[in-house]
């Protein structure tokens, strides 16, 4: 048995725990701040709360609040320019996964010249090494989605050429990350879950990937655990802290899964989805195709035992038959209200799917190589098209 493993980044877990960033050494003296467009962590105190940290370790600081859903390249090199201009030293993404993911990637360009898309991978990205380390990142999530906080992941896309694509590597993991359940309670019961099922993805397209061994598959099995044992409570009663403590772990389990393992082609075809229309939600479009994607792999018997174990694991402890994750996946959707999702109330088109599948492969084709068995052009696209409503 053989494995690297290497997760470099310090958590602080539970409730409270933002009211300690005062007490650690933070690394540097002034730091930008990302956050999204929206108004939730200033309205909800969360910012407040934030600076009179900062402000108790003498930190100075200031705001880049322009990020979208589905963070953009735009905002990244502004976002990058600005914190080199006022000479920060280090970033802090405060918000859901889209405002710490644009916190590393913002932190890559705080540092180097030339365009976001000259180090990216995939698509039109010209894959070129980053010459300078980027700023420290310190995480702080208001969100349990994407677990970001726990592994080195930045998802951006680029509007004019369609592509939303992941990049990351060892130095865009943040140093020190704050995952506080209490900073969850006001997300509303829809993003709940469609951050809920992003975590619940994260981990088992880890556990069911090629690259998988048995740090990632522990990770895994625990975070589907926790999300078939406290996603329905968190979503239905959003004030039950012990349901959002657990999700929240799940998703932080679910980012050292990415990190471990990583996430196979499901993500490539949604990334396509919400590429050419930036208003779908990243889980809600990955709910809408989960039906169909693992109905394939249960089928085609690449991967049996493995989906015994997540349904086991999903509360099934008498699990028998692959097809059995998929029926308590489509029961949890059900309880969590998200069911009948419809890519047609998002402008997306039947007869674009094509085009669809192709920029999944073209940008983001690198996880198609580490799915459980080959998915073809021809099956994909049945995944899409049966998952059309």
């Amino acid at each position: 048995m053989k494995f690297k493993y290497f997760i470099p980044t310090k958590i602080l877990f539970g409730r409270g725990q933002l009211g300690n960033l005062h007490k650690e050494q933070l690394p540097g003296k002034k730091a930008l701040i990302v956050m999204s467009s929206g108004k939730s962590a200033k309205t909800n105190g969360y910012l407040e709360k934030l600076t009179k940290e900062l402000e108790l370790s003498n930190v100075e600081y200031l705001l880049y609040d322009k990020i979208l859903p589905n963070p953009i390249k735009t905002h990244v090199d502004e976002g990058g320019k600005l914190a080199k201009e006022k000479k920060c030293d280090f970033v802090i993404g405060l918000g859901g996964g889209s405002s710490i993911d644009a916190a590393k990637a913002i932190a890559i360009m705080a540092t180097n010249d030339g365009d976001y898309w000259d180090y990216v991978n995939g698509g039109s990205g010209k894959g070129k090494p980053v010459p300078n380390d980027p700023l420290p990142i310190v995480a702080i999530t208001t969100t349990a989605g994407t677990g970001t906080e726990s592994d080195p992941w930045t998802v951006t896309t680029k509007l004019d050429t369609n592509e939303k694509i992941g990049y990351g590597y060892e130095k865009t993991f943040p140093v020190l990350s704050i995952v506080d359940p209490e900073l969850m309670i006001t997300v509303p019961p829809h993003l709940t879950a469609y951050q809920g099922f992003d975590a619940l993805f994260h981990s088992t397209e880890g556990y069911i990937n090629k690259n998988a061994y048995i740090v990632s598959d522990i990770y895994a099995l625990k975070a589907i655990e926790l999300i078939g044992s406290s996603l329905i409570t968190a979503v239905n009663d959003g004030k039950n802290i012990d349901a959002r403590e657990n999700v929240a772990l799940a998703n932080t389990l679910s980012g050292m899964v990415e990190t471990t393992s990583g996430c196979i082609s499901e993500h490539s075809l949604e990334h396509a989805l919400s590429a050419f229309h930036p208003e779908l939600p990243h889980g809600a479009g990955l709910i809408m195709i989960s039906r169909e994607y693992y109905t394939y792999f249960a089928k085609i018997g690449a991967c049996d035992a493995k989906f015994i174990d997540m349904a086991k694991a999903l509360g099934k402890k008498d699990a028998t038959k692959p097809m059995d994750f998929v029926d308590l996946l489509v029961d949890l959707q059900k309880a969590c209200h998200v069911d009948n999702l419809k890519m047609s109330d998002y402008g997306i088109k039947k007869e674009n799917l094509k085009k669809y599948l192709a920029n999944a492969r073209e940008t983001m084709g690198r996880l198609f190589q580490v799915d459980p068995a080959p998915l073809g052009e021809e099956d994909a696209l049945k995944i899409l098209e049966n998952s059309y409503k």
